[in-house]
């Protein structure tokens, strides 16, 4: 389920595919100068290992509760952006699936690129979502790795 917050961003962690247009239609404000998108889509292999499926998994009430403080932090450390979405999906994906979605609205392009890259970031480094890959040839759970932010 997509949470709207009062301020006009949204986060959340859905099941159904995620469709970026009608993410970014409902964040884009006449302010709004620059729109930057990040889509995180499933590959067809990790080292060299053929990539049939992934299964994401979430401890959901966490995993909101975070994805609200890192739009949050995104406002702080980047107070010219104007909305911030922060999606992503969790169940079963195939290859080219959207996992994870970050917009970024604001009057220009280079602070939206900027806290588009810290929200992709700061995702990745503190929101408690697991990914399970199966390859051809079995299966592991794939441990994230933490990005250095400055």
């Amino acid at each position: 389920m997509i949470e709207h917050l009062d301020n006009g961003d949204l986060v959340g962690i859905v099941a159904e595919p995620i469709e970026t247009q009608a993410v970014v239609r409902q964040l884009v404000r006449e302010c709004a100068g620059a729109v930057v998108t990040f889509e995180g889509v499933v590959r067809d292999n990790l080292h060299g290992r053929r990539t049939r499926h992934l299964d994401y998994e979430a401890y959901i009430p966490m995993a909101v509760k975070m994805l609200r403080r890192v739009a949050a932090e995104a406002h702080v450390k980047f107070p010219d952006i104007d909305r911030v979405a922060l999606i992503h999906r969790i169940g079963r994906l195939h290859v080219s699936e959207t996992s994870v979605l970050v917009v970024v609205t604001a009057a220009h392009r280079a602070v939206a690129f900027d806290a588009c890259r810290f929200g992709i970031d700061r995702i990745k480094a503190t929101v408690p979502i697991w990914k399970h890959e199966y390859f051809e040839d079995g299966d592991v759970w794939v441990e994230g790795v933490r990005p250095s932010l400055p």
